[in-house]
């Protein structure tokens, strides 16, 4: 028998929390007694913790009543990660990760591990509006923005909300083989491996970036002309800079060059009009700046992890 612990703390998302556990609860129906995974949810003590929801969890056990050794040890996210600290919880976590042969977190509670020291060195994702934010307070961890979950030795680590569902399914699969975690993806009705990456679900360009008069009218200009035909020597000659100094200061301001820019300027473009217009995608691409439908293929394959087709597909109404 495999132990799962969920941590439990004030201000969680109650799906971090459900999502997985219901994936581990259905794999005991296909499993033998001997198989099957023992699930406790774990808190400091026994009162009702809120979670932002409006309803509350009750802790089936508190830290100090249980052994640390489990199979996994998994840390929901939600804003009682990252707009508090959790000093007691924190320093159980450090000690218990240690002892259980892997340990994670699902959306924003890598923020609790991070607290815990127990990111440094390892490559972590969470949901990707907060991965910036994530790198900024644990900047010896290596942060990869656009995958669904991760796995980097002892540590499992996913996107958003129901990226926790995909980590635990990679878990019954890893456990069990792809029978068993195919029979709980049919009864939650989802898929076995989503189609594309984090990044589908992000905008590409910030619109909440501070940045110098200059280089926003770049962004202006980008904007207002996507379908032109944008180099980097036009966008200097808009702001009547060199196209060296230009370049410069547009990577230091925007952390991407004026050409990758453009580019994610492009893909956001053609994702609005994908999702909201009945546009053929051969316009769109036209529309967008690609030039032509096999172009923009390209980059959003390379960009989002699918083709405009499939993301039409699963985000227009």
């Amino acid at each position: 028998m495999k132990s799962v612990a969920m941590v439990l703390f004030p201000d969680i998302l109650m799906l971090d929390v459900a999502g997985p556990l219901d994936v581990f609860s259905i794999a005991n129906r296909y499993l033998s007694p001997s198989d099957q995974y023992k699930i406790t949810t774990i808190g400091i003590d026994f009162l009702p913790l809120p979670t932002t929801n409006g309803l509350a969890l009750i802790p089936q056990k508190t830290i100090d009543q249980v052994s640390m050794d489990f199979d996994y040890l998994l840390v929901p996210g939600g804003p009682g990660a990252y707009n508090q600290k959790n000093p007691i919880l924190a320093s159980w976590l450090a000690e218990a990760a240690q002892q259980s042969k892997q340990y994670g977190s699902i959306c924003t509670g890598a923020f609790l591990l991070g607290e815990a020291g127990l990111l440094d060195g390892y490559h972590v994702t969470t949901h990707w509006n907060y991965s910036a934010w994530l790198a900024k307070e644990y900047p010896k961890a290596f942060i990869e923005t656009d995958k669904i979950y991760l796995r980097d030795r002892k540590l499992i680590t996913s996107g958003g909300v129901t990226a926790g569902i995909d980590l635990a399914l990679s878990i019954v699969t890893e456990d069990y083989g792809k029978c068993v975690s195919l029979d709980v993806a049919k009864v939650l009705l989802v898929t076995m491996k989503r189609q594309g990456l984090q990044t589908q679900f992000s905008p590409l360009i910030s619109t909440e970036m501070k940045v110098s008069s200059q280089i926003s009218e770049v962004q202006s200009f980008v904007l207002q002309n996507i379908a032109d035909s944008l180099s980097t020597e036009n966008l200097a000659q808009s702001v009547s800079m060199s196209k060296r100094n230009f370049t410069r200061v547009f990577v230091r301001e925007m952390g991407v060059t004026p050409t990758e820019f453009v580019q994610n300027t492009r893909v956001d473009h053609a994702r609005n009009l994908l999702e909201s217009t009945e546009m053929p995608i051969k316009t769109i691409a036209y529309h967008s700046g690609f030039g032509d439908d096999k172009r923009m293929r390209e980059v959003f394959n390379q960009k989002l992890g699918l083709s405009p087709s499939q993301y039409r597909k699963n985000f227009s109404g």
